[in-house]
């Protein structure tokens, strides 16, 4: 793990400032890993009536039927009450569900207890979400989806759309050009506290121009992966994992034999599957048993969350594979991570005697971005 000679690396908290707790879905059936299976739940909640259609949506204190909410921002959901809801399903998006698991998502106001509408505002292709995992080794994860993971609190990166303003404490970037004789971007710096934050989300900082460059330069390659925007990363040839006996319809037992270094789903296999991508885990959480879990394990009959694919989708394969090679990248990453030592530190203490901190209140609330109308309840526009 990363390290200082002293106790007085600044927090995360104060150098990311803004910052979100988790969304809370309050029901599981508008997320899944099949966009075309939560279309079909959408149209059997609408089908069903009364009491029948009460059921399905499982209803919670924030959420029934008769629920009067605006749109998500940026969304094009409908906002009548769900109890006289007759309109088309909205397009689902892509969002991180848990660690490396990326679903897809209703974005529709009204299905979710608290969808943080802060987030769904500055989310777009220049926006970099970090999430607090509860993990020793790994603290942090970046993603580009809109994160629906129920861990620790999210902090954007930028705090308007299309990059125009940092989530950062005003006047760091500055101290640090100082510091280091040439001034970081805000990419730069997200990439040097992915390598650097401690398990207590301190972050070391250095003013040692070489160690900045390491340390900026191993974040940037775990962005790479956890921030593809349609990259597909791959390992060497001969290393790559490939489908070697085809997968089975309705796979029910995940397995992994280490000699052979190869993945079981029941009969299908697929190898090689390196040991350090099969042992990945996250807060105590092996990533390929949970990924494959949320496609596999068996929903209570007659719910929303049953109506699913009738067999194994080749594009659920394609993401397995895409996982695989991702997970063994990044734990080629974590030696170089542990390994980074930071022996020059811009300190807490240094930060407050160049009025850096403490930052100010409103750069710990949301920025005030609404430069249009929004949809508020029952098609009423709201403002901000």
């Amino acid at each position: 793990m990363p390290s200082v000679p002293h106790d007085d690396a600044p927090p995360l908290a104060d150098l990311m400032p803004w910052s979100v707790a988790p969304l809370r879905p309050g029901r599981a059936w508008p997320t899944a890993p099949d966009p075309v299976a939560l279309k079909a739940r959408w149209d059997a909640l609408l089908k069903a009536e009364g009491a029948d259609r009460e059921a399905l949506f499982e209803p919670t204190r924030a959420r029934t039927l008769q629920s009067a909410v605006g749109q998500l921002p940026g969304r094009s959901a409908g906002t009548r009450r769900l109890v006289r809801a007759e309109e088309p399903c909205a397009e689902p998006v892509r969002v991180l569900t848990a660690p490396f698991d990326e679903q897809w998502l209703i974005p529709d106001h009204r299905l979710i207890d608290q969808a943080r509408p802060e987030l769904w505002r500055v989310a777009d292709a220049h926006q970099v979400f970090t999430v607090e995992t509860g993990d020793a080794d790994a603290p942090l994860l970046a993603t580009a989806l809109l994160p629906t993971l129920r861990t620790g609190r999210i902090r954007p990166l930028h705090r308007r759309p299309d990059g125009t303003e940092p989530n950062l404490a005003p006047g760091l970037l500055d101290h640090l050009a100082a510091r280091l004789g040439a001034r970081p971007t805000a990419l730069d710096l997200l990439a040097w506290i992915l390598a650097a934050a401690r398990p207590d989300l301190t972050v070391p900082l250095t003013d040692d121009p070489g160690l900045w460059a390491s340390g900026v330069d191993l974040g940037r390659r775990t962005l790479r992966l956890t921030r593809r925007g349609g990259d597909r990363p791959k390992l060497p040839g001969g290393r790559r994992p490939y489908v070697r006996a085809p997968l089975p319809a309705r796979p029910l037992v995940l397995r992994y034999d280490r000699d052979e270094e190869t993945l079981y789903l029941d009969e299908g296999r697929i190898s090689p599957v390196p040991p350090a991508a099969w042992d990945h885990e996250v807060a105590g959480v092996r990533v390929l048993e949970t990924w494959f879990a949320a496609r596999t394990a068996p929903a209570e009959p007659g719910t929303l969350a049953a109506i699913r694919p009738a067999a194994w989708p080749q594009s659920w394969t394609s993401e397995l594979l895409e996982l695989i090679t991702v997970l063994a990248l990044l734990a080629e990453l974590r030696p170089l991570r542990a390994g980074l030592r930071v022996t020059s530190a811009v300190t807490a203490a240094d930060l407050r005697r160049a009025g850096v901190l403490p930052v100010p209140g409103a750069s710990r609330r949301p920025a005030s971005v609404l430069d249009h109308h929004e949809e508020g309840p029952e098609g009423q526009f709201a403002l901000l």
